[in-house]
């Protein structure tokens, strides 16, 4: 190489700078933080007591049953933890009852493997409750015991630590709600932009693609569902949760109005693309449709600021009275006019969203 070249450095692949980018690490690890603190708590707990107070010699099972049952997955309800729970202690009882008639071995593991799988299955549809079952009863065929029975003891005070921790250090709830229900809200108004935009150009492919990102929706709205599911279910049983109760409970009412309101969206990302064949822009179905979705933004806000489905409320209420086809669009096509029809449901679901009822809400609607 000459004095005067220079190396030439390749640049570095956008697929590699993201698998050295620490942020979704570190996310991942600040939101595990709380079921990371559960197990570290329950099993250590769970092993303690089984060592100190009860005098097991090595109580594995104390430890492990405790960290099978919490995992580290969204869903910690306790009813989950408690199937979990059951399900390790059939394979554990199993495995103990096979080991006093039959003894240890190859053909004895085989055998209490089996049999484990198949009681498992006979008592519950879940495949995890098999699976778990499956790994403790291999743990006590293949780990001595210094006398019967006394794993399954150490599986019965891990799963009791398990259902502590579970109410008494919970896993933080309406966080989870929140954020899971702030995703579901912004994706639908980006859904309702592309279809906007679609509106405002005459563009079919842009409706198009708000219809598609409509159609994207329901996985996002099971998550929240989720969410809320395990947050209810732990604030029934955690003194430190009951208070979210309430806000909970109004959060899964406003998921089901917005399951409805997703769906109606549909409609009207469908007849908007349909509509939009022609290359004509429609801008008063768009303004529309802009009022619906800014009111729709600030019921999004409310998850955080209840103050806001007041607003979000007005809004709407006024956008409702004006939807009568014939009113709106004077003289317009058919298909024109079954577009602001297709806005009435959306808005009257959207309204149930801030708290209203869904009587009163039909009722804002012009009848037509």
């Amino acid at each position: 190489m000459s004095a005067d070249e220079s190396p030439v450095t390749a640049p570095i692949p956008t697929g590699w700078r993201s698998r050295v980018d620490p942020r979704p690490a570190l996310r991942r690890v600040r939101e595990s933080a709380p079921a990371i603190l559960q197990i570290v708590v329950a099993a250590t707990g769970a092993y303690a007591f089984a060592l100190y107070v009860l005098g097991h010699p090595a109580p594995l099972l104390a430890a492990t049953v405790t960290v099978s049952s919490l995992g580290l997955v969204r869903d910690a309800r306790p009813r989950r933890v408690l199937e979990t729970v059951v399900g390790m202690l059939v394979g554990i009882l199993v495995a103990e009852l096979l080991l006093l008639v039959a003894g240890s071995g190859w053909w004895q593991l085989a055998l209490a493997l089996a049999a484990t799988l198949i009681v498992a299955r006979f008592l519950s549809h879940q495949a995890g409750f098999a699976i778990a079952a499956a790994i403790q009863s291999l743990i006590v065929m293949i780990v001595p015991a210094s006398s019967p029975f006394l794993r399954l003891i150490d599986g019965v005070v891990g799963g009791v630590a398990a259902l502590l921790v579970t109410a008494l250090i919970p896993r933080s709830a309406q966080r989870a709600a929140v954020r899971d229900g702030t995703a579901v809200f912004a994706a639908a108004e980006a859904a309702a932009t592309a279809v906007i935009q679609g509106l405002h150009r005459g563009d079919r492919l842009r409706a198009e693609r708000g219809l598609a990102k409509a159609r994207a929706l329901e996985p996002l709205l099971e998550q929240w569902r989720g969410s809320l599911d395990t947050g209810i279910a732990v604030a029934r049983i955690s003194p430190f949760l009951r208070r979210q109760r309430h806000e909970l409970e109004r959060q899964l009412r406003m998921r089901q109005s917005m399951d409805l309101a997703t769906r109606n969206l549909r409609v009207v990302a469908r007849r908007a693309s349909y509509l939009c064949v022609d290359g004509v822009a429609r801008p008063v179905a768009a303004d529309i449709l802009a009022e619906v979705t800014r009111a729709m933004g600030l019921i999004g806000h409310s998850l955080g600021d209840i103050s806001s489905a007041t607003t979000a409320r007005e809004s709407l209420i006024s956008v409702a009275a004006h939807l009568d086809p014939a009113e709106v669009t004077p003289g317009a096509s058919m298909g024109d006019q079954n577009l602001i029809t297709a806005l009435r449901p959306l808005v009257v679901d959207l309204l149930t969203a801030t708290g209203m009822s869904a009587g009163d809400a039909r009722a804002t609607v012009p009848r037509i």
